[in-house]
């Protein structure tokens, strides 16, 4: 994942509500595990471990959040479970079809959460989160990017 993606997934989360955080989450396991399987095809075995550990801590974070009183969240449960050890079956086989196996429950399942956040009107779980004002300035040669606000009262209140 490029810094640049780390930097949007952070700015998303400390304005993001409980299901919108959900969602970011299976975004982050796709990012993963979408580059895991081209450092299997790039025949990378430290980048395959390492990508496949970050989306393996995704579903951890994932199973983590369940609320496991609930009926519905004992059947998530069953699926993370899968999802991970098809992840390790991938990192032992170097097979790119436990990948696979792992995006047809993990793609159904954000697309659901996605349409549920669009539903979800409660506020951010941050507050005090730095708002960000972003804006470009034009010179003679360059663009240049700047923010407000920086550091103002920074602080979060989860």
């Amino acid at each position: 994942m490029t810094n640049e993606m780390k930097q949007a997934y952070t700015l998303r989360i400390s304005q993001a509500n409980k299901t919108e955080l959900v969602v970011i989450l299976y975004e982050m396991y796709l990012d993963y595990a979408n580059e895991a399987k081209e450092n299997l095809q790039a025949e990378s075995r430290l980048a395959l471990k390492e990508s496949l550990g970050k989306a393996r801590g995704c579903v951890n974070e994932l199973m983590e959040s369940l609320h496991l009183e609930q009926e519905l969240a004992q059947n998530l449960l069953q699926l993370y479970l899968y999802v991970y050890r098809e992840l390790l079956k991938c990192e032992m086989d170097k097979d790119a079809s436990h990948i696979e196996n792992t995006l047809k429950v993990m793609v159904p399942l954000k697309e659901a959460y996605t349409t549920i956040s669009g539903q979800d009107d409660s506020g951010p779980v941050m507050s005090n989160a730095q708002t960000v004002v972003a804006g470009l300035t034009y010179g003679r040669s360059d663009v240049n990017e700047s923010m407000a606000d920086q550091g103002a009262s920074r602080g979060f209140y989860v």
